[in-house]
C-alpha cells in the first residue's frame, strides 16, 4: 500500500536546543492535517498530532519516546500552536538550490525512481539529508522536494517557556533515517510511504 502527503516540511533549531520539525499537509490520507516532531536537547522525542490515527502511524513509521494528542492549527504567516508548544517563523526568498527544485516538473519530482536519483547529490549538498530510505515496520520513504525557502526568523515557546532565537538544527534530529537540512528552512515536499500489506499469508 502506497501512501501519499503533499505539502510542507520546515525545520526550526532553537537556541535552548530543542529543535522542531512542522509537517503541514493539505492533502493526506488523512484528510488536511499538520503535525509537530519536537526533540528536546536530552534526545527526548516528542509528537505532537491532532488525532490518534494519524499519531499511530507517524509513531509505527519513525518512533518516539512520547506521543501527545493535541489540535495542530497552523494559521497565516505560518503561526502554529500545537498543545504546549507555540511557534511562529518567517520566511524568506529562496535561493539558487529552491529554484533549481521548483525547475523539475513536479510529476517526476515527486517519484521515487527520481527521489532515489537525488538522493546521493542531496547528501553532498546538505550532510545529513536523505530523499530515501527504510522506516519502522518495514516501511520505505521517499521525500520529493519540489522547493525551498530559508526560515529568516523564529521564535518558539513551550509551555509558555521562550526557547530563545532561531538557530541551526543542531545537532540534526532523529526521525526516520535522515535529517532536516542544517540551516533553518521550509520545504515544498510530497513524501510517499510504502506500508506493506500486513495481511498477506
Amino acid at each position: 500500500m502506497r501512501l501519499t502527503f503533499d505539502g510542507w516540511i520546515a525545520g526550526v533549531g532553537t537556541a535552548s536546543g530543542t529543535r522542531l520539525v512542522l509537517g503541514h499537509w493539505p492533502r493526506s490520507p488523512f484528510g488536511p492535517v499538520s503535525d509537530v516532531m519536537v526533540e528536546r536537547p536530552d534526545g527526548h522525542r516528542v509528537l505532537l498530532a491532532p488525532t490518534p490515527e494519524l499519531a499511530e502511524f507517524i509513531d509505527a513509521t519513525y518512533g518516539f519516546d512520547e506521543v501527545r494528542i493535541t489540535p495542530v492549527d497552523v494559521g497565516a504567516s505560518w503561526a502554529v500552536a500545537a498543545g504546549p508548544l507555540t511557534l511562529r517563523f518567517d520566511v524568506g526568498r529562496r535561493g539558487g538550490l529552491g529554484w533549481l527544485l521548483r525547475a523539475v516538473p513536479a510529476k517526476i519530482a515527486r517519484h521515487p525512481n527520481w527521489v532515489r536519483l537525488v538522493d546521493l547529490p542531496a547528501r553532498l549538498v546538505m550532510p545529513g539529508v536523505r530523499t530515501h530510505g527504510s522506516a519502522g515496520r518495514g516501511r520505505r520513504e521517499w521525500y520529493g522536494v519540489r522547493d525551498l525557502h530559508p526560515i529568516t526568523a523564529a521564535s518558539a515557546a513551550w509551555e509558555g517557556r521562550d526557547l530563545g532565537p532561531l538557530t541551526d538544527v543542531d545537532p540534526p534530529v532523529r526521525f526516520g533515517f535522515g535529517s532536516t537540512p542544517r540551516h533553518p528552512s521550509l520545504a515544498r515536499i510530497t513524501t510517499t510511504v510504502d506500508v506493506p500489506d500486513t495481511r498477506r499469508p
